[in-house]
């Protein structure tokens, strides 16, 4: 039995402004970013050259993540996403732990994003000073905020030209780098680390899993989405098709050209794995068309999370899970002005970490976490609502809990800490705040 006694009240509302292809750009802009340009190195440093299997393991995965995701968006289009899949099929402690580390998984996916920029941009001007790393992501961080204060319309323009950039450049990266592949660069299939091959394959999957959940962003955006039983759908499939035909094929040049150790190191030290792999191209001007195809990429991710973040805050402050001003929207009724400041002030402040690796690692953890309650979510849908069999929500929810442990022990401690202060928060909130006014 639903266990929500009241949904939003859909006043004030975000104005529905995203077709088929806005959403899809939308979508494609939020994975085609850390994840193929740093993640893919980072994967790589673990398991080696078994990193293509863990990219396609990450990609069954997804799947059927996307597939829940998009059925349960189609039925229930509201900003917050999962959060509010948790509130309307499953309890409010769902509902509200599935906002919560949406908001933890995705801001430090942000700040990942603030850092692998800073480090594509200054190796491309040549700049070896890495102090100059974190300013840098601060500066980008506070850009990209004023962008998504203007509304979703002009932040739709800006993400579709970052985003056909980003594609070209990759493009451009496959068909130079094919030439370079040698077979040698693949052996041997052992991981690069002593953790044993099915550990260190399942931690290489759930860190490349966080790269592919960039679709989520259309469901969490689904308040501004024109048709949304018809675009939603349509729009996370399209993403995820051409997203994993994008990241196996990357991953296979790159690995091809430089070898598993090589993209790894580059990752660690610098940020720009595959730059390091296109050097070895011999063709001029490659490295530099990677280099602004990597820029553009992390600002498109940086500009998605920023806005999907603002909207997740924005049905959690309808709710009073999070103070009620963080909800108001601008007089347009196109921005939730206050929760992008909000959040944009939250990101900043991960930057200051300055450390890419144990960000990426925690937003792995905790967004494993969070489309698990997707899955469970979607189990509880009527056979009207259902547009997928059931099977595929079982497996989605097996895999992310599974997948959530093995990523290293300290990272899901700190997760599972993290999951206990939010809940205590939302006890505390509920008498602070009491139940959002916004309910009907």
């Amino acid at each position: 039995m639903n266990s929500d006694r009241s949904d939003p009240n859909p006043a004030p509302q975000l104005k529905r402004e995203l077709g088929v292809f806005g959403a899809t750009m939308m979508g494609l802009g939020a994975i085609i970013g850390t994840g193929i340009f740093v993640s893919i190195g980072f994967a790589a440093g673990i398991t080696g050259t078994l990193v293509i299997l863990a990219i396609g393991i990450a990609a069954l995965v997804a799947t059927c993540n996307g597939l829940s995701s998009a059925q349960l968006a189609a039925n229930h289009p509201v900003s917050g996403g999962t959060y509010e899949y948790g509130y309307k099929y499953l309890n409010p402690m769902l509902g509200f732990t599935a906002g919560w580390v949406f908001l933890l998984a995705k801001s430090a996916s942000a700040a990942t994003a603030a850092l692998g920029f800073a480090g594509y941009f200054l190796d491309a001007l040549g700049i070896p000073n890495r102090n100059l790393l974190v300013p840098l992501a601060l500066a980008a961080v506070i850009l990209f905020t004023m962008i998504v204060l203007t509304g979703i319309r002009r932040s739709n323009i800006t993400n579709t030209i970052i985003v056909s950039i980003t594609l070209a450049a990759l493009l451009i990266f496959i068909v130079a780098g094919i030439p370079s592949i040698e077979a040698a660069n693949f052996l041997p299939l052992t991981p690069l680390t002593d953790r044993g091959l099915f550990p260190a394959l399942l931690e290489a999957t759930a860190l490349i899993f966080v790269a592919y959940t960039g679709y989520g962003r259309i469901a969490t955006l689904g308040e501004e989405v024109r048709r949304p039983q018809r675009t939603i759908p349509i729009a996370i499939i399209t993403t995820l098709l051409v997203s994993m035909l994008l990241y196996i094929a990357v991953t296979f040049v790159g690995i091809g050209t430089v070898g598993a150790e090589a993209l790894s190191l580059s990752a660690a030290t610098q940020a720009t794995p595959l730059e390091a792999a296109a050097h070895n191209f011999n063709l001029p001007f490659i490295p530099q068309i990677i280099a602004v195809g990597a820029v553009t990429a992390m600002l498109g991710v940086l500009l998605n999370l920023i806005l999907g973040l603002s909207r997740m805050m924005l049905a959690m402050g309808r709710r009073g899970d999070m103070p009620p001003a963080v909800a108001r929207l601008n007089q347009a009724g196109t921005n939730p002005y206050v929760a992008v400041s909000a959040i944009g002030v939250f990101i900043g402040g991960l930057v200051l970490i300055g450390d890419v690796f144990i960000t990426w690692s925690l937003s792995a953890f905790t967004v494993l976490i969070y489309y698990a309650i997707t899955n469970l979510s979607a189990l509880r849908l009527n056979p009207l609502e259902r547009l997928f069999p059931r099977l595929i929500a079982w497996v989605g929810l097996a895999a992310c809990l599974f997948l959530a442990f093995w990523v290293e022990i300290q990272i899901w401690l700190v997760g599972l800490g993290l999951i206990a202060v939010g809940l205590l928060w939302h006890i505390f909130s509920r008498r602070l705040f009491g139940q959002s006014t916004n309910q009907k």
